[in-house]
């Protein structure tokens, strides 16, 4: 498969790094908006085209898929567009800014029959089997509750407190405590209780989020950029708890 990438920045760098190592896929094509970076991107990692224009990268007809690694309030204008020229999109997290976007995106996905997913890496892990297997064999009992947190000391990040970039903790590190939580109880949620504490630019600087599922279960997410965080996901049932350490990439779980 020929992929495209669209934004050659440190993350797409570890993507076009994978790729490399792929047996099924190129790194067909880079884009960015300055066509030197994506020049040098193409040279560093052996890219055979290299555009200085988003579209441009959208209308190469040997393009199979493109990759979207530009900052997540970009996210919805460059997966329409990918989407309209008829191209599937891996997108980086957090999808989109919000839920509307979001909604928009994956009803023209479905309208126009192109393929269009989150990159969140986490599902795709081994880890997600070693703790689906372990709760599937009733280790735990049943699963009745579930904590997840992810923190950083992040604050001096400019991305993370621009609106303009659609910053916070949530959009950025929030999201792996929210995923954690929907692949152990799914996303049949009956209710949503909320609240941060924003920066002086108006973004979150920590938040919390108390989630209550339609079969009685629980979960709990924090995530903040004031400070680290032990980063545990843990996982209550009837007769005992998981622990998995580092819920991001996690090493460990017991």
């Amino acid at each position: 498969m020929k992929i495209g990438i669209l934004g050659p920045g440190n993350i797409a760098e570890k993507m076009a790094y994978t790729i490399n190592h792929m047996k099924d896929a190129q790194c067909y094509a880079v884009a960015s908006r300055d066509l030197e970076r994506a020049k040098a991107f193409a040279e560093k990692f052996d890219i055979p085209k290299a555009y200085g224009s988003y579209e441009e990268l959208a209308k190469d007809p040997d393009v199979e898929l493109i990759y979207i690694a530009v900052p997540h309030s970009h996210h919805y204008m460059y997966m329409k567009m990918c989407l309209e020229h008829g191209k599937p999109v891996l997108c980086e997290k957090a999808f989109t800014a919000n839920a509307a976007q979001a909604k928009e995106i994956l009803e023209l996905s479905k309208e126009k029959g192109v393929f269009v997913g989150e990159a969140i890496w986490t599902r795709y892990m081994p880890s997600r089997k070693i703790i689906d297997d372990a709760i599937a064999a009733g280790k735990i009992g049943e699963v009745n509750f579930v904590t997840a947190n992810l923190g950083y000391n992040i604050q001096h990040v400019r991305r993370l407190t621009d609106p303009e970039l659609a910053g916070g903790a949530l959009l950025d590190v929030g999201i792996y405590p929210l995923s954690f939580i929907a692949m152990i109880l799914g996303d049949e949620v009956a209710s949503v209780t909320s609240s941060c504490v924003k920066t002086e630019t108006g973004v979150d600087a920590q938040n919390a989020i108390v989630l209550t599922y339609k079969n009685g279960k629980m979960a709990i997410a924090h995530s903040g950029m004031l400070g680290p965080t032990e980063q545990f996901g843990i996982v209550y049932g009837s007769k005992g708890y998981l622990v998995a350490e580092n819920i991001n990439n996690v090493d460990r779980v017991c």
